[in-house]
């Protein structure tokens, strides 16, 4: 199963999770992938995407997980779905975090399996990492310590995709890898000030502080400094991983580390993007949470040293055009 398909092959690929922020991003870049004149580099012509929801049925479910697979028939998946929650939740719910991913995985992985997939990619996060560790973090180091306690339950689950990507590839010739993608932000994100991450929850705050005339709050100093990947690049290059990347050892995609930026640049480049001119405020009250949580992509580099990422200032100007436009509708 380790060998693709003929390119003359039609394939079929199954997103899960595929109305997230990251698969709205890979909808995204298909559709401009197959708009695009150079037929040469236009693989999608001879694949049918297939985005899943939750709506579809549930996959910490056997069964409907198998209803999916005789469905659909994939050829590939791209395996994005996961219980995911913010701090507080990941805390409370270690046994839910832990069991319901863990459930999710087995089934897609095993289905993948039964079902003779020619190639699995899963998703991981940086999360997920020893919480003690060096920096830069990469690849290698994912097992070496135990994660934070915070979120241990999903930090263990999600572990495991990986030394099982590597079990099946051993034991039944599996073709199935993972993605270790850094902070993730764009269109279809999640906006919700208590629940969302740094730059969707900056994005909000800053558009009601402009709404409201009120000043633009942020909590900590906003010197702690992250990697930010913008979703279309980070689809485009889950792609290129699915198409070009048969390793089972995952791969982590990243901006450089010279693209760190700090939560006080990202901050002033968000009210630049909303036409921000009233007052931005940095409480240093609120905990700052980890300094830098840097990640080396090395890796990736190799096989696609000259691949240009969106930067910060264009990537938050396309999230928050997005946001405004879709207000109503947008997850917050």
């Amino acid at each position: 199963m380790s060998e693709e398909a003929p390119e003359t092959k039609p394939r079929v690929i199954l997103v899960t999770g595929g109305s997230g922020l990251v698969g709205n991003g890979i909808k995204a870049y298909i559709e401009k992938e197959r708009k695009s004149e150079d037929a040469a580099t236009n693989a999608s012509s001879n694949e049918t995407w297939i985005f899943l929801s939750s709506k579809d049925g549930d996959l910490s479910d056997r069964k409907a997980t198998e209803a999916i697979f005789e469905k659909h028939k994939p050829t590939h998946v791209i395996h994005l779905a996961a219980m995911v929650g913010g701090l507080f939740a990941n805390m409370a719910k270690k046994v839910e975090f832990f069991r319901i991913n863990i459930l999710i995985n087995d089934n897609i992985m095993e289905c993948c399996r039964i079902y003779k997939v020619q190639k699995l990619v899963s998703m991981l996060s940086t999360c997920i990492f020893p919480d003690k560790t060096t920096y830069p973090i990469d690849e290698t180091m994912l097992h070496n310590g135990p994660p934070h306690p915070s979120n241990e339950g999903y930090a263990y689950a999600k572990r495991l995709i990986d030394t099982l990507n590597r079990a099946y590839a051993e034991e039944y010739g599996c073709n199935f890898t993972s993605i270790i993608p850094t902070n993730i932000y764009g269109p279809h994100d999640n906006f919700n000030i208590q629940s969302g991450h740094v730059i969707p929850g900056l994005i909000h705050k800053c558009y009601l502080a402009k709404k409201n005339g009120t000043p633009f709050a942020i909590w900590g100093s906003g010197t702690p400094l992250r990697q930010f990947i913008y979703s279309q690049d980070l689809a485009e290059l889950s792609v290129w991983v699915l198409r070009e990347y048969h390793d089972p050892t995952p791969i982590t995609i990243s901006v450089d580390e010279e693209q760190e930026v700090s939560i006080k640049d990202v901050a002033h480049a968000v009210a630049k993007a909303m036409k921000f001119e009233g007052k931005v405020e940095f409480d240093c009250s609120k905990a700052d949470g980890q300094f830098k949580k840097t990640a080396s992509n090395k890796k990736m580099r190799k096989y696609r040293p000259d691949y240009q990422f969106t930067s910060i200032d264009d990537g938050i100007q396309k999230a928050v055009d997005w946001f405004v436009e879709n207000y109503e509708s947008a997850r917050k």
